[in-house]
């Protein structure tokens, strides 16, 4: 229900502990948001799978709030990488 340009599509087929599922990435528009975000591709590239992996293990980002929390896991879990 998007009436918006996605870079990220998910689709959660977990079951209990078992994290599973398709994510389709639009390189383009992680491109784009690259340039607007000014940061390198790479980097924007592994945001957005880091982003998808966080929705199946339960994060949500509809409110204020829950962005925020997934924004600050994101940035957590690319930390790592680097």
């Amino acid at each position: 229900n998007h009436d918006t340009l996605t870079d990220i599509i998910s689709f959660d087929y977990s079951q209990g502990s078992v994290l599973s599922g398709d994510i389709y990435v639009s390189t383009q528009r992680v491109e784009e948001n690259a340039k607007d975000f000014e940061a390198p591709f790479k980097e924007e590239l592994f945001r957005v799978l880091v982003h998808g992996i966080l929705h199946y293990s339960g994060y949500k980002d509809k409110t204020g709030d829950e962005a925020k929390l997934m924004r600050e896991k994101e940035d957590l879990y690319l930390a790592e990488v680097f």
